[in-house]
């Protein structure tokens, strides 16, 4: 039995939903498909396909049995490409998963270099604030702004801490008065991220050690450009990454408080299964990303 081939055959028979629809996907006869299903399932000792007229389901052995098919033919199809990519120049797909705001302030900007610099490697860019798994989802490579991970099954490649400050405009501070200690967030307006689990309860650490204030939430948002605009606009006190609030604190428009208070170290970093390191072409876009970002952030340098 040609085993592999076989393999391939299933995975195709549950992806397209019936023997004949894969027949016409592999180029192959209906009873060709057939017999190299049944050649498995004798060979493994299992049924792996309910079968009827007009579509077949897979059983919960089949469906275990898909998963782990469908990871092996992934995993050989990365080490097929990493053989071939490291005789030629790299070329191929990359599909990309980033936090919205990052993405379209810097990463959007730095992939569109990337894909200057490399026109025969083929660029997908997903943008969206939801944590996924690169895996599960289909994507090549994972970036995150958080705590990173430490999952023993992906690849955690960190670049930068991402630094966050407590601020708001000149005209608030003028009206309302500059906080001097985490408590006074409780009766200030404040502005808060809404998807953070925490929701209004805001941590710091201070030279006293760790901080926790309910603050005032006067309005949040799932996305911090937002929530830097409503600061500019005299609405409340906002807790911003640097990479979204750094212009402002450069041109005066928003101003730093509570500097002595630090929220929790974020971190810019990767996610990406430990096959994608064989391919060619991520490894280049490791490097070009840890080049653009690594370092002094420069969101952070004063102009």
């Amino acid at each position: 039995m040609d085993k592999l081939g076989s393999l391939q055959t299933f995975v195709k028979v549950v992806d397209e939903g019936s023997f004949a629809a894969a027949a016409r996907a592999i180029g192959q006869s209906r009873s060709q498909v057939n017999r190299a299903v049944i050649a498995l399932e004798e060979n493994l000792g299992v049924q792996l396909l309910n079968r009827t007229t007009r579509q077949v389901a897979v059983t919960p052995s089949g469906r275990a049995f898909y998963d782990r098919a469908k990871a092996v033919l992934a995993d050989l199809h990365e080490a097929e490409e990493a053989i071939r990519e490291n005789r030629e120049t790299p070329s191929g797909d990359i599909r990309i998963n980033a936090p919205m705001s990052f993405g379209t302030l810097h990463l959007g900007p730095a992939l569109v270099d990337f894909a200057r610099e490399y026109p025969d490697i083929r660029v997908e860019l997903a943008l969206s604030d939801r944590f996924i798994d690169p895996v599960a989802d289909g994507y090549d490579m994972t970036v995150r702004i958080s705590q990173p991970s430490e999952t023993l099954a992906l690849i955690d490649h960190e670049i930068i801490p991402m630094n966050r400050v407590l601020c708001a405009s000149p005209e608030f501070i003028r009206k309302h008065g500059e906080p001097k200690t985490p408590r006074d967030l409780a009766t200030l307006p404040c502005l808060h991220y809404g998807n953070l689990p925490a929701g209004s309860n805001w941590k710091m650490n201070g030279p006293d050690g760790p901080v926790s204030v309910q603050v005032n939430g006067v309005f949040c948002c799932n996305n911090a450009e937002v929530l830097r605009d409503a600061a500019i606009a005299d609405l409340g006190l906002a807790l911003l990454p640097t990479f979204i609030a750094g212009p402002e604190l450069q041109n005066g428009r928003l101003i730093s408080v509570l500097c002595d208070y630090q929220p929790p170290e974020l971190f810019l970093y990767l996610l990406y299964p430990p096959s994608r390191q064989l391919s060619a072409r991520i490894r280049l876009l490791v490097d070009f990303i840890y080049d653009r970002f690594g370092g002094q952030a420069y969101w952070d340098l004063v102009q």
